[in-house]
């Protein structure tokens, strides 16, 4: 069967493959010839396949989509993949820069809500400390030095 990973601005592997292995939220599963139809979000993980040479090979993804089409066709396609058939250091290395690049993408989300909320209280604040002023009306009468409008 045909695997294609991809990421926005290349193609990784495209190549034939005996079987392929990959993790979902779900957990660990496997793909053989002639597989359903299926799809799934992938987590932060290591795709493997096994090449028709019989040598099994790594690619190392940050995310993203999997699917198997007509049991003879794999796709998946991510942010970011590093293929490496050395499985220890995609592990290691590339899987702990994957995993710190999330927690600080969402930590940096946090903070921009966080931000956000700040902003929308000030102004909440503001709008209820002035409540006859919302739209920079004067309802009192009065003009603005005080006198008669």
């Amino acid at each position: 069967m045909r695997l294609l990973i991809t990421t926005p601005t290349q193609i990784v592997v495209d190549t034939e493959a005996v079987s392929v292995r990959a993790e979902d939220e779900t957990g660990s599963f496997g793909i053989l010839h002639g597989h359903a139809d299926f799809l799934t979000a992938l987590t932060v993980g290591v795709v493997t396949w096994r090449g028709t040479d019989g040598a099994r090979h790594h690619c190392a993804v940050q995310r993203g989509v999997f699917s198997v089409t007509g049991g003879t066709d794999v796709a998946v396609a991510t942010r970011e993949a590093v293929v490496a058939d050395d499985l220890g250091r995609l592990e290691r290395e590339v899987l702990a820069t994957f995993a710190q690049r999330l927690d600080e993408e969402r930590t940096a989300r946090t903070d921009s809500l966080k931000l956000q909320m700040k902003a929308i209280r000030q102004i909440v604040a503001n709008l209820s400390a002035r409540p006859g002023d919302m739209l920079g009306h004067d309802v009192t009468g009065r003009g603005a030095a005080g006198g008669p409008g």
